[in-house]
């Protein structure tokens, strides 16, 4: 039987180590392809590189480099460069939480997301350390859980946006199906000049804290738990629908 084709990506460009560690594990249930970022694009969201081309770059044997974002380098190989669609789409390792809301400005979601959008199973892995010393310990998550997806499939629209604590493999609590959870962001603007004078500006600020909730993503976390958050295509708020379908805006 034929390996599943697994297409690999990330955030933190081509030449991070979470990326290789990703696809050494993956490469032990299928066959991995590599399109990632020629540097690191973190917090760029779902970000389409429309208004310039994109260059690809052959950067070894079924990896391939990418002037662009996460997004550009899974549409990319899944519409055009791959030799046929993928199984499994995975993006990752990413050194750093992707919990809560930090999702919406996540890259290393967005592969995944993408992927989900194309029509594809997808995962997006992290460890929550932003210097990891047991990254190796989310890589063995990511090949289970995608052991796992392979096997089962997911529901339809639907991608895994799978953190992983930074301790060793047997140190781990377990894994909890979650919920996203919500950030309180403490984001300052820095204001500077530049040696000719001009003003330029730093956003910047404290680690982001988070809302006690319980079933939340967070909660497994410190718990010592892997959470594992399904994360849906469709964003409609369906009560506030109704709210407004009661009360609606006016046109005159």
């Amino acid at each position: 039987m034929t390996n599943p084709r697994i297409l690999v990506t990330n955030d933190d460009g081509i030449r991070a180590p979470g990326i290789s560690l990703l696809a050494e594990a993956l490469g032990h249930i299928g066959d991995v392809w590599v399109f990632a970022p020629d540097r690191e694009q973190s917090a760029v969201g779902h970000g389409v590189s429309l208004h310039r081309p994109l260059r690809v770059t052959t950067f070894k044997d079924q990896w391939c480099m990418v002037d662009g974002t996460p997004t550009d380098c899974v549409m990319l190989a899944v519409r055009h460069l791959l030799p046929g669609p993928p199984a499994l789409v995975v993006s990752g390792i990413n050194p750093g939480a992707n919990l809560g809301d930090d999702v919406t400005y996540s890259g290393t979601v967005a592969g995944a997301y993408e992927g989900m959008l194309l029509g594809f199973p997808a995962i997006a892995v992290s460890d929550v350390a932003y210097r990891p010393k047991h990254m190796e310990t989310a890589a063995l998550v990511a090949e289970r859980v995608a052991r796992h997806v392979l096997r089962h499939g997911l529901p339809a629209d639907t991608m895994l946006n799978v953190n992983v604590p930074d301790v060793p493999y047997d140190r781990l609590a377990g894994l909890s199906i979650t919920r996203m959870g919500r950030r309180h962001y403490q984001d300052e603007i820095i204001e500077r000049h530049d040696p000719r004078g001009g003003v330029y500006y730093w956003i910047g600020g404290a680690e982001p804290g988070h809302l006690a909730e319980p079933g939340a993503d967070f909660e497994a976390i410190e718990q010592g738990r892997v959470s594992l958050t399904p994360l849906h295509r469709n964003l409609t708020h369906h009560d506030a629908m109704t709210v407004l379908q009661h009360n609606p805006p006016t046109l005159g």
